[in-house]
């Protein structure tokens, strides 16, 4: 089967592999299609914690079961289906209470031997594998794992009804906890970003407020002025040095960040605004199945605009224009996918 590999910093091919056999408890899927994640762009510049080169990259997945291990119940050959691409130990305490995530032998696709999404086929532990309702085409079905992404943050958020929540940075995940938080309730919905297009595909998504920073230095202060007051919850989906600092400043007193971004070196923040206006810095660490279950409700009912995220369709032989151009920010890309 073809699979497109990261096989060094910068240097994505499409190679021949074999199609992955399947334990008794696992579904083979044919990959329909796959989505360009900005932790993949991590792994292409050689950046990632842990996912590194050479590897079959990805994890975001819509397809089609076509083989069933002996031992698997729910699933049969032509269910439609996307997987939560992580797995846990499935005996410590993490796994048992629901948090998968913090599990210290979570697997994930790219890593021991569990081949990447971005390929023909892909191999999945049944536990991992969720139908796609039957309105839900394979493009919306691609978009659960980020969406999940962005659900499990408005969780640790604890968004609430009438809630005001910045969100700094709109890339895809940007975006689509943006519009996890105003299904949770949020009114007030400010985007901040570097880039127009980006913020352009916020008012897309339905953000009451945006803001572009570049080369702002009080930009805290505008941010705040644009909704009238400070914020309830900030969202970090930008890994950038200042940026929880920034998030701190945007906050009320009591008011809570959520860090979702991908950090690389030191952040540095004001611990005496922290610790005065009793405000929180919670991290946020992937998904769990509740997440993934309420991304796939969610974007059934419609409250992902994925005509405005989705800004390109590439045939896997395109999947190295794809990296470069999520990379590069080019043609005003935001969420690309890649078809099989």
């Amino acid at each position: 089967m073809k699979a497109v590999f990261v096989d060094d910093a910068y240097k994505v091919v499409v190679k021949d592999v074999e199609v992955p056999e399947i334990a008794a408890n696992e579904v083979l899927i044919q990959v329909k299609v796959t989505g360009i994640c900005g932790s993949d762009i991590h792994t292409y510049k050689g950046l990632h914690l842990f996912r590194k080169p050479p590897v079959i990259i990805g994890h975001e997945i819509a397809g089609e079961v076509v083989k069933v291990g002996d031992a698997v119940t729910k699933f049969r050959i032509g269910d439609r289906v996307t997987v939560e691409p992580q797995t846990g130990c499935g005996v410590c305490e993490s796994c048992l209470t629901g948090n998968l995530n913090y599990c210290s032998r979570r697997g994930a696709p790219g890593l021991n031997g569990w081949y990447g999404t971005m390929a023909e086929y892909f191999a999945a532990p049944e536990q991992t594998v969720f139908k796609l309702p039957e309105s839900m085409s394979y493009d919306q079905g691609v978009l659960v794992e980020p969406f999940a992404v962005g659900v499990h943050a408005v969780r640790k958020a604890d968004i609430q009804l009438g809630d005001r929540v910045a969100i700094l940075g709109a890339g895809p995940i940007g975006l689509l906890a943006m519009a996890a938080a105003k299904a949770a309730g949020a009114t007030t919905t400010l985007v901040t970003d570097v880039i127009d297009y980006a913020l352009e595909g916020a008012v897309g998504m339905g953000a009451t407020h945006t803001l572009n920073i570049m080369n702002k230095q009080d930009w805290t202060t505008e941010a705040k002025e644009l909704i009238g007051g400070e914020f309830d919850k900030v969202l970090v989906a930008a890994g950038v040095p200042g940026i929880v600092d920034n998030a701190i400043s945007l906050l009320r007193k009591g008011g809570r960040c959520v860090t979702i971004a991908m950090f690389h070196g030191t952040q540095t923040f004001d611990i005496v605004n922290l610790q005065q206006g009793e405000k929180e810095i919670v991290g946020c660490m992937t998904y769990t199945r509740e997440d993934t279950i309420s991304a796939i409700d969610l974007i059934a009912a419609g409250h992902v605009k994925e005509d405005v995220i989705i800004t390109h369709k590439l045939h896997y032989n395109e999947a190295a224009k794809g990296f470069q151009m999520v990379d590069k920010k080019e043609d005003s890309s935001l969420k690309v996918l890649v078809h099989f």
